[in-house]
């Protein structure tokens, strides 16, 4: 069965970050997502989890001045003490939320030398990965299209496999954006069937615009049947921009959505 997670970084933005949990329940969410949850005390997003029976699907590492540009220091030479106190900042908080994985980015590159942004992306990841393997966590590698954040370190699916594949780490996955994908690889069916097991995360978008999931080139019933055939059981991560307000756009979702508002 489809479930879905609310990317409470993009949905329900009308509202301070810490009131979106409620309005993520209150729209039937039972899981969520989000970026970077540092600016508030561990324990208040524990509490707004908690209280609204909210599981926590993905949260990113620091990624540096995102507002500015930056996305995270991975692949970036320059950058490995920022990159090593951003891991371990993520898994204190991932711990603490029983969040399962965190997306380690891996930052814009551009005209750097592309072995020696390997060679610094394997070290620093091998290193992501033995810091969330000890505390029971996977670490998730997302490629990102170049047409929305150009110069970034990874682009593709299948290259990026590959690099995790050299890392010899157990934990570390693909993480599977229909979005991206869509926007650098295409034959979307197919590619979620041949990488089946090698992602843990996915999330969705409407193709080209990232809107509702209804809209734009992508059929997502289609989709969501074929993660369904992959065996992939976790929930969908909603990581979308709505046109006209969260809960306005979400009938798409009422076929998944089956909970109830707390006290209903």
């Amino acid at each position: 069965m489809t479930k879905l997670a609310a990317n409470l970084s993009m949905l329900f933005t009308d509202a301070l970050f810490l009131d979106r949990f409620d309005r993520a329940a209150a729209a039937g969410f039972d899981a969520v997502e989000f970026l970077f949850p540092y600016d508030y005390p561990v324990e208040e997003v524990k509490s707004r989890l908690d209280r609204n029976g909210l599981s926590l699907t993905l949260i990113n590492a620091p990624a540096g001045d995102f507002a500015g540009g930056e996305r995270g220091f991975a692949a970036r030479p320059d950058k490995r003490s920022e990159h090593e106190a951003s891991v371990d900042l993520a898994v204190t908080y991932a711990q603490a939320l029983h969040c399962p994985r965190i997306h380690v980015m891996s930052g814009i590159t551009g005209s750097m030398e592309r072995a020696a942004c390997e060679a610094v992306w394997i070290d620093n990841m091998r290193l992501a990965a033995d810091r969330a393997a000890a505390a029971g966590l996977s670490v998730s590698i997302e490629p990102l299209n170049s047409r929305d954040v150009p110069g970034y370190f990874i682009a593709h699916q299948d290259p990026t496999l590959a690099l995790i594949q050299q890392l010899d780490r157990r934990n570390v996955f693909l993480q599977f954006d229909v979005y991206h994908a869509q926007i650098m690889d295409g034959d979307i069916i197919r590619r979620i069937a041949r990488l089946k097991g090698a992602y843990e995360h996915v999330q969705i978008a409407g193709v080209p615009d990232r809107h509702e999931p209804d809209t734009g080139e992508l059929h997502y019933p289609a989709i969501f049947e074929a993660f369904a055939r992959a065996g992939f059981d976790n929930p969908l991560g909603c990581e979308y921009v709505p046109r006209n307000g969260t809960e306005a756009g979400l009938g798409w979702a009422a076929p998944y959505l089956t909970r109830k508002a707390p006290g209903a």
